[in-house]
């Protein structure tokens, strides 16, 4: 009898630590490779095919102009962020059902097939299939057109997430880890991106604007995996996440929501109510996360300061900066993976936790290159980091995303081997950073919006005169070299290649025109007028043009 007892608990005892070892087996969460998409060079919206599309909306006047002016110089993007085809084809008022598809398909197969030739993982391999894409959910759903594709298998476990907007990516991945619990040794995928096409606002609601300046096409697909004796191979591995999420209260529910206008224009409304959700959603979030990777003693530092500051001014400060005073983050954190959703977020984030210009440039220079791809944003911040070799193993990387609905998600990830792979940043690593003093593209070429005679001016009288790629490639011309302006004046020096001083000309010009302009380059409201240098070239072609036209194609009195 004691024989046999003694059999029972060994057999018991066995088998409940190798359930318990399994299961913490199984917990774990390796990512083995992430592939960024990178678009075509004929997607790049550049200054001149960003005003192209501006011009298109017929629903803006010069107030709104100068707002979209204003809203991408302080939005931190660049030059070389891609569009989706529908847009730069000029339909982005009549998007159809194959520009959303056609829009993932590429940026799906694109990251996917990447993934499996780099990794040499066979697409019949994978377990668990993740697809998040926020404003998109077509029938049959986006991980079936995956599965389609590839020829996946029969038995794979597949998950559509829609409307999580710009955090999407870590809901996916904590997904993933809750299922690899039940499932041993699985493989999984994860698909982040946004349908950006169908989904450009063509109104003038200037807080709904602001998505066209922002959100730019972008994704990343992911191979995660649970399985130890792949562990060799992982890149990173995941130590903690956190989600947060302030639905339950209206006006975080409201401040980042999809929606028509009042003429009937679909768009993203972004109300000023999203700083005061993102800072209280990421406060409650770091509440949670914070004693799970810092030290005691800063544990103790961050209390008693939160203290003394509720004290002090009776509550906590609803501001994004205030989010985490007080936090030492760098006493258990090595790089800080801020979502480049905007130049305040990031800067916002980085205030709050006491980051300095080095923590903030990967967030920053991604914003730049890529702008705001939504999902897919964390990816190119930290693909930043590893073009430039600041992955070294053991280093701790914090992911921080917010999204609609109100969310903030947070993730900490563990690098596991040295990172130096050049990847999507590749071609333009050594031209980053930027220099501090870098003037937007943006601002160089259409400040003239901000010149006051334009207040005077009704621009959409005079965009029906005459053709809008015209006035705008005139009105940014820093030189003068077409014959409409050089036929408002002459060189005082016809020898010299260059003229270094302009010469005003006097013309015949019907009575009624002579109050509001005599010569060029001078105050064509007041008929002034006077000698004019190389700076002044762009003023003169503005006058030129102004000329040309008449006063009438202006809204202008005689």
């Amino acid at each position: 009898m004691m024989i046999f007892l003694l059999l029972l608990f060994s057999y018991i005892t066995f088998h409940l630590h190798k359930l318990i070892f399994q299961s913490r087996a199984n917990s774990c969460c390796y990512m083995l490779h992430y592939e960024c998409y990178k678009g075509t060079e004929d997607r790049k919206l550049d200054t001149e095919t960003c005003a192209k599309i501006v011009m298109r909306n017929k629903n803006l006047g010069l107030q709104e102009y100068r707002f979209l002016l204003q809203t991408i110089v302080s939005s931190g993007l660049g030059e070389e962020t891609y569009g989706p085809r529908n847009v730069l084809e000029g339909r982005e008022a009549t998007p159809l059902l194959a520009d959303s598809l056609s829009e993932f398909d590429d940026i799906a197969f694109d990251t996917l097939d990447a993934l499996f030739a780099k990794t040499g993982i066979s697409p019949t391999d994978i377990d668990i299939l993740v697809v998040n894409v926020a404003l998109f959910s077509p029938e049959p759903s986006l991980t079936s057109r995956v599965v389609n594709k590839y020829k996946m298998r029969e038995d794979i476990k597949t998950f559509n997430i829609s409307g999580m907007g710009c955090s999407a990516s870590i809901v996916a991945i904590d997904l993933v880890r809750q299922l690899f619990k039940s499932h041993g040794k699985a493989l999984a995928i994860v698909v982040s991106t946004e349908s950006i096409g169908p989904n450009w606002y063509c109104g003038k609601e200037r807080s709904m604007i602001l998505s066209n300046c922002l959100f730019r096409s972008g994704g990343c697909s992911m191979l995660l995996t649970n399985n130890g004796s792949l562990k060799g191979k992982a890149v990173m591995k995941l130590k903690q996440s956190v989600r947060t999420h302030l639905g339950a209260d209206d006006e975080a529910y409201n401040c980042c929501i999809q929606m028509e206008d009042k003429l009937g224009h679909q768009g993203f409304l972004l109300t000023k109510g999203l700083t005061k959700a993102a800072a209280v959603a990421f406060t409650l979030n770091l509440r949670v996360l914070v004693p799970k990777i810092l030290p005691v003693k800063d544990l103790l530092h961050y209390v008693l300061h939160t203290y003394n500051r509720k004290m002090a001014k009776g509550g906590v400060n609803p501001s994004l900066e205030a989010a985490g005073e007080g936090l030492n983050m760098k006493a258990g954190i090595e790089h800080f993976c801020i979502h480049p959703g905007g130049r305040a977020v990031i800067d916002g984030v980085g205030k709050s936790l006491g980051l300095d210009d080095y923590d903030l440039e990967p967030s920053r220079m991604a914003l730049h290159r890529f702008g705001n791809t939504s999902a897919g944003g964390l990816w190119y911040v930290l693909g930043y980091m590893e073009a430039k070799k600041r992955l070294k193993r053991g280093d701790r990387i914090f992911m921080i995303g917010f999204g609609a609905g109100f969310k903030c998600n947070t993730c900490v990830w563990e690098v596991t081997r040295d990172l130096a792979d050049g990847n999507v940043w590749g071609d333009c690593i050594d031209s980053y950073p930027l220099p501090p003093l870098n003037v937007s593209p943006f601002m160089e070429k259409f400040s003239w919006i901000n010149d006051e005679v334009l207040t005077h001016v009704d621009l959409t009288s005079a965009f029906n005169k005459i053709q809008v790629g015209f006035l705008f490639w005139i009105f940014s011309w820093s030189r003068i070299s077409s014959p409409l302006a050089a036929s408002c004046y002459s060189r005082s020096n016809p020898t010299r290649n260059r003229p270094t001083r302009l010469e005003p000309m006097r013309w015949s010009q019907p009575p009624g025109r002579r109050r509001w302009g005599r010569r060029c380059g001078g105050d064509w409201r007041k008929g002034g007028g006077g000698d004019l240098g190389v700076v002044g070239d762009i003023a003169v072609a503005k006058s030129a043009v102004v000329l040309q036209l008449g006063p009438a194609a202006f809204g202008l009195k005689d």
